[in-house]
């Protein structure tokens, strides 16, 4: 995902002035009822807390690091914690490295109907009045004009919305996102250790191929709740993040859209099914072997692997850490050192 979002910088319309994002943490505002049952929600699931870990079996060792795809100065003290242990690594593994990144800008720049709906209805003509109202201001705040937005591909629109409009700005001012990512990327770089992508660059375009019309609005609809209050969410986010409670954001979205989005229960349950699915499960799945086959080629050379990635990617049924546990690695929280 954070592929994507950092192409947002060809979208905007304007460079802007760097600025600090600020907002309200959403949980400190709503009564201690609400804010109880969805961290309940978020602690069903398994390893729903914690952003670093090692997963070991006999001789292999793996450095797990869950990211936050966004600068902040808080970061520095994680590149501190861990700066040795990519140093000592065989190899950094990330959901893409330098030349994917290339790759996918590249591709989004000659090839627009990766994000564009050439052909079909637009999205005034797919969703209510009021709707597309809320979604053209979204687009409008985050630089991008409601026509072009308005054939944009739903899944395309969604992750835009997740992306707050000051950090639109930030990326359209800096080029890069500035998140955990790209720094322990750069770490690995300036020590010669190898940097190894996770899946193929062109990946996430094939996730959303086997929706159906109406799935693609409805994932685009349990999004627009988040329009009205962008930068309030992102500030949620990230305190959640280094509070190492990045599932609790997953299951603030669900009752978000349980009251705003105008969808049932069901229908949002759904929808958030289908997004995990799409977006975490079937990429954790795919994942395992290239990260167990570093750690194997590590081990013979006395060295372990770092595999670093979305902190979304970690908790679950069908988490990372799961699935690694499943394949017989003895699972270990790492703190960060004071």
């Amino acid at each position: 995902m954070r592929l994507i979002l950092s192409s947002l910088v060809f979208l905007a319309a304007a460079p802007a002035l760097a600025e600090q994002c600020t907002g309200r943490n959403l949980f400190d505002l709503m009564p201690a009822e609400r804010r109880d049952r969805i961290t309940a929600a978020a602690d069903a699931v398994p390893y729903a807390r914690g952003l670093f870990w090692q997963a070991a079996k006999g001789d292999e060792r793996i450095t797990l690091i869950g990211t936050y795809h966004f600068g902040d100065d808080r970061h520095q003290r994680t590149l501190d914690r861990f700066r040795p242990v990519i140093a000592a690594a065989d190899a950094l593994l990330v959901e893409a490295g330098p030349e994917e990144e290339a790759a996918i800008t590249n591709a989004l720049q000659n090839d627009p109907t990766l994000m564009i709906n050439m052909t079909g209805p637009t999205l005034p003509e797919r969703l209510t009045g009021t709707e597309w109202d809320i979604l053209s201001d979204a687009m409008h705040d985050r630089g991008i004009p409601p026509l072009m937005a308005s054939r944009f591909q739903p899944w395309y629109v969604a992750l835009l919305l997740a992306v707050s409009p000051c950090m639109t700005r930030q990326i359209a001012e800096n080029g890069d996102t500035g998140g955990l990512d790209h720094l322990l990327v750069d770490e690995a770089v300036a020590m010669q250790v190898p940097v190894r992508a996770l899946e193929p660059w062109d990946t996430l375009f094939s996730l959303f191929d086997g929706l159906t019309p109406g799935e693609e609005i409805d994932m685009l609809r349990t999004q627009l709740p988040i329009a009205e209050y962008a930068d309030d969410y992102s500030i949620t986010l990230i305190e959640a993040y280094f509070r190492g409670e990045a599932r609790l954001i997953w299951e603030f979205g669900r009752f978000d859209a349980y009251d705003n989005s105008g969808l049932s229960r069901t229908e949002v349950d759904h929808q958030l099914a289908l997004a995990e699915t799409q977006l975490l499960d079937q990429r954790n799945e795919s994942w395992i072997t290239p990260i167990t086959d570093a750690a194997k080629v590590a081990s013979t050379k006395g060295k372990g692997v770092v595999a670093a990635f979305g902190a979304l990617h970690l908790p679950g049924e069908k988490g990372v850490l799961r699935l690694l546990e499943e394949q017989g690695y003895q699972i270990t929280e790492l703190e960060l050192t004071p």
